[in-house]
């Protein structure tokens, strides 16, 4: 059973940054039809989660005040609402809180069934919780460039921005599961790394050669997923086959308003921003590839949850290799 309090990180108000989160003592949520209680383990914290504290969602996100943010979560079944059937007390799982409603900074959250997979022995809880958005994530945008998984994805080429960061890490691994030839940015620091996870080229961001994103090998791209902070289109374009198609995973107003331009005028070339909706079964296709060593989960640093806000601060920083963990 559980307690009837527990503790939590909420924020009263818009702005603050890591100085804004509270440690408080709260009642433990009840699950509702189609939720459970999980026993949090370990939460992954992710930049939109600082950007709702930062007002990006105003007046949608958050909800109401005071709010516990995070959705990444690992952790242990410890009651079934009505409607859920397949999962069981016990059940070590991992997966993605209600967005609108967040909660993973807390020793117990509630978890619809939806969007929760089942962990295998061999993810421990903090690999678990930086799969789901990340991977998810990761996952998608190569899906909405136009990569198969299911052997039958042509010989391409890919360019995947801040390729050793939580989305990037994750996107180099499934590129060279699809087959293809992966160039990469990141930091110096990085190259070995990302080289180790796939990359068959890795470019020093910082250089005249990675701001341009042109290939050491000299190839066009004919799929970019961009992760990094935004560029003008005019970056883009002279790197892109024929046909190339660039997905912007942090899309801002002007790119979203260059993807429009370039549906409506039919233009070879594309930009596509992405909005993450995950979808049946593929976190239990990402875990299946964990489970069988084919997608490892990069830790950057943990973190207990009396000092999340050292975790929230350096998710803000920006530059972590891999995930930021926080652990209950």
């Amino acid at each position: 059973m559980a307690a009837k309090t527990m503790s939590a990180v909420q924020y009263e108000k818009y702005g603050g940054g890591a100085a804004g989160l509270k440690h408080v003592e709260v009642p433990v949520p009840s699950p509702k039809k189609d939720e459970m209680l999980i026993k949090v383990e370990a939460a992954s914290i992710n930049p939109v989660d600082w950007k709702i504290q930062m007002g990006k969602l105003r007046p949608f996100m958050p909800r109401k005040f005071p709010f516990t943010p995070v959705i990444d979560v690992a952790g242990e079944v410890l009651e079934l609402g009505p409607g859920v059937s397949t999962f069981k007390v016990g059940e070590k799982i991992l997966g993605l809180l209600d967005f609108t409603n967040g909660g993973g900074l807390a020793e117990y959250a509630v978890a619809p069934k939806t969007i929760i997979a089942k962990r295998p022995p061999n993810m421990s809880p903090a690999e678990a919780a930086g799969l789901p958005a990340a991977g998810l994530t990761a996952l998608q945008s190569l899906k909405s460039a136009g990569v198969k998984f299911d052997g039958t994805s042509k010989s391409s080429n890919i360019l995947i921005t801040a390729a050793s960061g939580g989305v990037g890490h994750f996107a180099v691994q499934l590129a060279k599961q699809a087959g293809l030839h992966v160039t990469t940015t990141c930091g110096a620091r990085n190259i070995e790394l990302v080289k180790n996870l796939g990359a068959d080229e890795a470019l020093d961001y910082k250089t005249p050669e990675g701001a341009a994103l042109k290939s050491p090998s000299g190839v066009k791209y004919d799929y970019v997923v961009h992760c990094a902070p935004a560029v003008p289109w005019s970056v883009f374009e002279p790197i892109l086959s024929d046909h190339g198609k660039v997905v912007d995973v942090s899309p801002n107003m002007t790119n979203i308003f260059t993807s429009l331009i370039k549906k409506v005028t039919f233009a070879k070339k594309k930009l596509v921003p992405l909005f993450l909706v995950p979808k049946e079964g593929e976190l239990e296709f990402l875990v299946n590839l964990a489970e069988e060593g084919k997608l490892k989960t990069l830790i950057d640093s943990k973190h207990p949850l009396s000092k999340a806000e050292d975790a929230w601060a350096k998710s803000i920083e920006g530059h972590a290799t891999g995930k930021i963990i926080v652990e209950m």
